[in-house]
């Protein structure tokens, strides 16, 4: 029982140590991961019977996070000195995250490492967010359909002049277009991502909801 007992201080002594080595504030660049909302619920929303599903909401490209980035890896779960957010603010961002549960989670595990203070990092999110143009195009459709991942490269791309192929990347998840997600400079500027991001989704019939 004592040997279990000093593992256990010495796992949880290893883990502290493991997540001061991310310092606030020191990273490369930001990826601003946008979700589609119809695909995410599909996949797992609805079955969390998140209140984003919901038939009354209207979301389509939701801000998932603005996550900063090294160019190689990233970092999470910082220790910051600066303020939390205050509960009011975080319920606002759940106009574009979706939830205020999800702005929550975000600002914990990777708007610390920002370095900035929770209002900063969230109004830094909100801008980022608006930055980009989401094409419209995706709103119009009125049943599932199945399309290749580059099709979706390329509406953010024509919406979007100011990026480039190799600042862009789409993901998917289960068969379905889960993510666009931009690389960003700290002054929110479009850059070209890491080794480490740039992985886009090969599918050529993935599955696209449309919004409810």
């Amino acid at each position: 029982m004592r040997f279990v007992s000093f593992l256990s201080i010495a796992l949880l002594i290893g883990g502290v140590s493991q997540a001061q080595t991310h310092k606030a504030g020191e990273f490369d660049y930001y990826v601003m991961a946008l979700s589609w909302s119809p695909n995410w619920c599909a996949i797992e929303g609805d079955a969390k019977r998140s209140p984003q599903c919901d038939a009354a909401e209207d979301f389509g490209w939701v801000l998932h996070g603005l996550w900063p980035q090294y160019h190689r890896g990233w970092p999470e779960n910082c220790y910051s000195p600066e303020r939390n957010p205050p509960r009011w603010l975080t319920e606002q961002m759940a106009d574009i995250m979706g939830t205020s549960g999800l702005a929550w989670y975000q600002w914990k595990k990777h708007g610390r490492c920002s370095g900035l203070s929770g209002e900063d990092y969230y109004a830094l999110s909100r801008k980022a967010y608006e930055s980009i143009e989401r094409p419209v195009v995706f709103r119009k459709l009125d049943q599932t359909v199945k399309l290749p991942a580059s099709v979706v490269e390329d509406a953010f791309l024509k919406a979007n002049p100011q990026l480039d192929k190799d600042m862009l990347t789409i993901t998917c998840r289960g068969g379905f277009i889960q993510e666009a997600r931009v690389c960003l400079s700290k002054d929110l500027e479009p850059v070209p991502c890491g080794r480490d991001t740039i992985r886009d989704c090969t599918m050529a019939n993935a599955r696209f909801d449309p919004v409810r």
